[in-house]
């Protein structure tokens, strides 16, 4: 039984759109950033991610809006999200002063982590284009009014950037809203990107703003108590089989606070290695209450990053394919164990091997 509401896909022009930023990923492979020659480019976001795996991975339509320097670092991100297949026409482009003094594109230095030596990211984002989107300059009652879009989906990275990307963020929700447009939000929240702008007490009062116009909500356990405020009662480091009351109880507050929430869901991670995580996940509708994804413990990881980015892309197809919240958070869950199998932000399975994986499928060699 379908747990939200979505609008036909013949009365839109977009399945799902996102707003983030699109950074330049660069990747040393097996070595670290401080000791690396040569970079692997990718590109990643956390609400760009998403985006790209609901085209890429489950064939819908979807777009991005968000901005970029017009430079060459600008037009490569732009031939990787084209790759995606994402639709750019609502990428902003401004103008590039040949320094960066005003407005420049973000930079993700990104090493990978193995075994005992955790993953290590370092942004080079400030003053990006993205981050000086400002409310205005998206004509959001023609994306969602004139064009039609089913879904957005948007989070507390984009909104961490600027005092401009957070009332971007919230006018996108809100007219999103006014429309019937399905609104998701990861929380993702990022210590660095709000340290210096009021950290953790900043963090809360954007995310609170935000949240009444949300259906959608995704999280682990450190985005719900540092974005909202929520506790998860027990040891949040052992997330084992006998904490999992714990996130029940979470769950409860979060959907007692804001009554507005369709769908409440987290990941859970249990961190043995760089390479070896306890994976799963919980969910929770009113009309479903709390369901459980099958756990994967032991789950090897050879890329971290962009993991519940793609389990939030699984579960929005679930739900905008109309099916039950059970099989969302199982989708949700086997692509994000999946996306975690291989380099980069961005998802490399098919709609195929997740299905057949949140099915029960194994990693058995297929001829």
């Amino acid at each position: 039984m379908s747990v939200i509401a979505v609008k036909p896909a013949e009365q839109c022009a977009f399945d799902a759109v996102s707003l983030g930023e699109v950074m330049l990923r660069l990747d040393p492979g097996e070595t670290r950033i401080r000791t690396a020659r040569t970079f692997h480019a990718w590109e990643g976001g956390g609400e760009y991610n998403v985006a790209r795996g609901l085209r890429r991975v489950f064939g819908l339509r979807t777009a991005i809006v968000t901005a970029l320097a017009e430079n060459d670092i600008g037009r490569l991100i732009e031939e990787f999200v084209l790759a995606g297949g994402v639709d750019t026409r609502f990428i902003r482009w401004l103008p590039y002063d040949g320094v960066g003094r005003a407005v420049r594109n973000g930079l993700n230095f990104t090493e990978r982590g193995f075994g005992a030596r955790g993953a290590v990211g370092v942004s080079d984002r400030g003053n990006s284009a993205a981050s000086q989107l400002a409310p205005d300059d998206v004509d959001w009652h023609h994306l969602f009014g004139t064009l039609g879009v089913r879904w957005l989906h948007t989070g507390g990275i984009y909104a961490a950037l600027s005092e401009t990307a957070a009332a971007t963020t919230l006018e996108a929700c809100r007219v999103a809203r006014e429309y019937g447009t399905v609104v998701s939000y990861d929380l993702n929240y990022r210590p660095s990107l709000w340290k210096a702008i009021g950290g953790i007490a900043r963090a809360q009062e954007v995310n609170r703003a935000i949240a009444p116009y949300v259906d959608v909500m995704i999280g682990n356990e450190e985005d719900f108590t540092a974005s909202l405020g929520f506790e998860v009662p027990g040891n949040a480091d052992d997330l084992s089989h006998l904490e999992i009351d714990g996130f029940v109880q979470m769950i409860d507050a979060v959907s007692q606070a804001h009554p507005g929430l369709s769908v409440i869901a987290t990941t859970l991670r249990t961190v043995h290695s760089a390479t070896s995580n306890d994976w799963g996940a919980i969910g929770w509708s009113s009309t479903s209450g709390i369901v459980r994804a099958t756990q994967r413990d032991g789950l090897e990881i050879l890329d971290r990053v962009g993991g519940g980015d793609s389990f939030a892309s699984g579960l929005v197809y679930g739900l905008l394919e109309g099916h039950d919240l059970q099989t969302a958070i199982e989708l949700g869950a086997a692509h994000g164990a999946l996306a975690m199998t291989t380099p980069g932000d961005t998802s490399m399975a098919n709609k195929a091997e997740v299905l057949a994986l949140a099915k029960g499928g194994s990693a058995r060699v297929v001829r």
